[in-house]
């Protein structure tokens, strides 16, 4: 079986940035991107704060262009599902499986691949309504990143889901540019801090509803409105949903450490506590979740791979 210098899980902005770096640094890469590569970007219309892009981008589009340019150094991507991992053993080896539908991910493992260091990019998924509404008006209205869209909504009515530190924070970035926020929370008082509660609480732009739950997100082909529970509605252009992040991290529990909210930990600057392992983007930042900052982990994390190859005497395979 050939043994790959580094193996990269994800292919969101991080994992393909790795990609970009140890693929020029002529070491063997193999990039498992999964069968919905791309991450969150994917989802995403314009694009407008990703530098070197003056009048935007189209989410999509800036993916496809970050893969092309790794594949154009020669990383090898493969559109495939990470289902396990081995990292007790040198070197690492990490499965993958095409057809999830007829087997038992506890008695089957399925193909693998060898590598000699393994850069976890696997970044992490909003938390949505679960509404098909919401799901469908996605990049129409419906976001979960203010800092991304905000500007979009400039004299804008938007409604913010949400009752932690995170709906807090968004509530205030739209409030530069909307009209009129509105948070909407399920339960009669917020999770978040007192000093964010005081902030929304005080804002001239920002109107709170508890007890409030958004049933139907309203519109055709963009936003018009939400329908809460109850039959109340409301005419808005968007809705920001705000009920936190799950790190993709399930199929690292017992591999490596992981914080109380299942993040990957870095020990030793962007290494996990399995020497050769690798960390890289929203699968341990919790606190940016931006595209350029994920590359930037990316970058850190292609270098540091890099580095501890060479320094532990792993013969570099030219490519």
């Amino acid at each position: 079986m050939d043994v790959y210098d580094v193996i990269i899980i994800g292919s969101g902005p991080a994992g393909l940035t790795a990609g970009v770096y140890t693929s020029r640094a002529n070491l063997k890469t193999l990039l498992l991107a999964g069968e919905k590569w791309g991450g969150q970007l994917m989802l995403t219309t314009l694009v407008e704060n990703y530098p070197g892009f003056p009048e935007g981008i189209q989410g999509p589009d800036l993916m496809t262009n970050m893969r092309k340019q790794a594949e154009k150094f020669g990383v090898e991507v493969k559109d495939e599902n990470v289902t396990d991992v081995n990292f007790s053993q040198k070197p690492f080896e990490v499965f993958i499986r095409t057809d999830l539908s007829s087997v038992n991910l506890s008695s089957v493992k399925g193909r693998s691949f060898l590598g000699k260091a393994v850069i976890i990019a696997t970044g992490a998924e909003f938390n949505w309504l679960g509404l098909p509404s919401e799901q469908r008006l996605i990049g129409r209205g419906v976001s979960s990143c203010a800092t991304c869209d905000a500007a979009f909504f400039k004299d804008k009515k938007v409604v913010v889901v949400g009752g932690g530190d995170a709906a807090m924070e968004e509530a205030l970035v739209l409030a530069k540019f909307a009209s009129e926020v509105t948070v909407v929370h399920r339960r009669d008082q917020f999770r978040a801090s007192k000093v964010m509660q005081d902030r929304v609480m005080s804002h001239p732009k920002i109107k709170v509803k508890f007890n409030t739950e958004v049933e139907e997100v309203l519109g055709e082909e963009k936003v018009t409105g939400v329908k809460f529970k109850g039959g109340e509605e409301m005419t808005v252009d968007g809705v920001f949903v705000a009920i936190g992040h799950s790190p993709a991290t399930k199929i690292f529990e017992g591999k490596i450490d992981l914080d109380e909210k299942n993040y990957a930990e870095r020990k030793f600057k962007t290494m996990s506590n399995v020497e050769g392992v690798f960390v890289a983007g929203d699968v341990h930042d919790h606190i940016y979740r931006q595209a350029v900052t994920a590359a930037g982990y990316g970058c850190e994390a292609a270098l540091d791979a890099d580095r501890w190859l060479t320094e532990n005497g792993h013969a570099v395979v030219i490519q």
